[in-house]
């Protein structure tokens, strides 16, 4: 005969037994979808995110293409609606080809944010946007005038002809050069999200362009493939090398003098935003009209519509570029 401190020992277990699932349950799970998952770029991305996921206390699952390729983004996402997690946070590779499972997942309950480059309005709530497209165009275009004295030839070298950021970045750009009517834009060139396109796609564009004078790469593995190609080509200083890209992969090229200044914005914040943004989303704190969100040790952020935007891009050079670690 059970006494009555294990009667209750075991009414207690029992209790335990049937909530641990339950409260296991409540534990978020968010699904981070990069467009490529060996990308610097990324990978600094999940170090902020890592941290944001840790203070949250939620589950994050990481996982992407080995590339730059839309179809596998499409499967993770279809994985990630049978596994039933509670929010995807996609930087979509086609803004058009991601939507359609997006959508799938809405409908399946599945909250969705979209951050680094957007989906369609109607397949994710917010949109987490690292700048405003025309403030990276201007900020590309205006850097490329002041290096060339608003004068002579350059090429852009992208990621893909799909990639729906990558196309209003360049929309901005075309916009702005407007402003420099002694420069002209001879190429623009995919490298596929690859540095070692790059390096071949800048070679080339220097054979079939002997003016040319600067390369802009708007890909974060463009901008030292380009600067490789530019080093053993020996034009260091001859043709300018700027671009959106990471201080770490660019350190050793800016300090030799081959390139001239890389933009971008501090990716770990973008990381760590879009986790805040995604928990707050599925617990029903960020609701559509908001206008601030709070993130954590990154402070308030204004929302504009649905776009939550991390700030203003940041050029480095020689001057500043080994105080970033990232």
């Amino acid at each position: 005969m059970k006494t009555p401190f294990l009667r209750f020992t075991a009414v207690l277990a029992a209790l335990f037994a049937v909530l641990s699932p339950a409260l296991a349950a409540d534990k978020l799970m968010i699904g981070l979808l990069p467009k490529s998952k060996g990308n610097g770029y990324f990978i600094a991305c999940k170090v902020g995110s890592d941290k944001a996921a840790k203070e949250l206390g939620v589950d994050l699952l990481f996982d992407g293409p080995t590339d730059s390729n839309a179809a596998k983004q499409n499967e993770i996402v279809e994985n990630w609606i049978t596994l039933g997690v509670d929010v995807i946070a996609v930087a979509a590779e086609n803004k058009e080809g991601i939507s359609t499972a997006l959508r799938k997942a809405q409908r399946q309950g599945i909250k969705i944010v979209t951050f680094d480059a957007d989906a369609m309005p109607d397949a994710r709530s917010f949109f987490v946007n690292q700048a405003t497209p025309e403030g990276i165009g201007y900020k590309l275009m205006d850097e490329a005038a002041r290096l060339l004295n608003e004068e002579g030839e350059f090429a852009v070298i992208t990621a893909t002809v799909t990639a729906g950021n990558q196309r209003e970045w360049m929309k901005h750009i075309e916009e702005r050069l407007k402003k420099y009517p002694k420069m002209k834009m001879v190429a623009v060139r995919p490298s596929d999200d690859l540095k070692d396109k790059a390096q071949s796609e800048a070679t080339a564009l220097m054979s079939a362009n002997p003016n040319l004078k600067l390369i802009m790469s708007i890909c974060s593995p463009a901008v030292p493939g380009a600067a490789e190609a530019v080093k053993q080509a020996g034009k260091a200083g001859k043709v300018k090398v700027i671009g959106l890209g990471l201080p770490s992969e660019n350190r050793r090229y800016v300090h030799d003098g081959v390139t001239d200044s890389v933009i971008l914005w501090k990716t770990e914040d973008l990381g760590y935003l879009t986790i805040y943004a995604a928990a707050a989303l599925a617990k029903g704190e960020l609701k559509p009209g908001a206008k601030t969100l709070k993130a954590g040790t990154l402070g308030t952020f204004q929302i504009t519509g649905d776009n939550i935007v991390l700030g203003t891009p940041f050029v480095f050079n020689k001057a500043n570029i080994d105080q970033f670690n990232f």
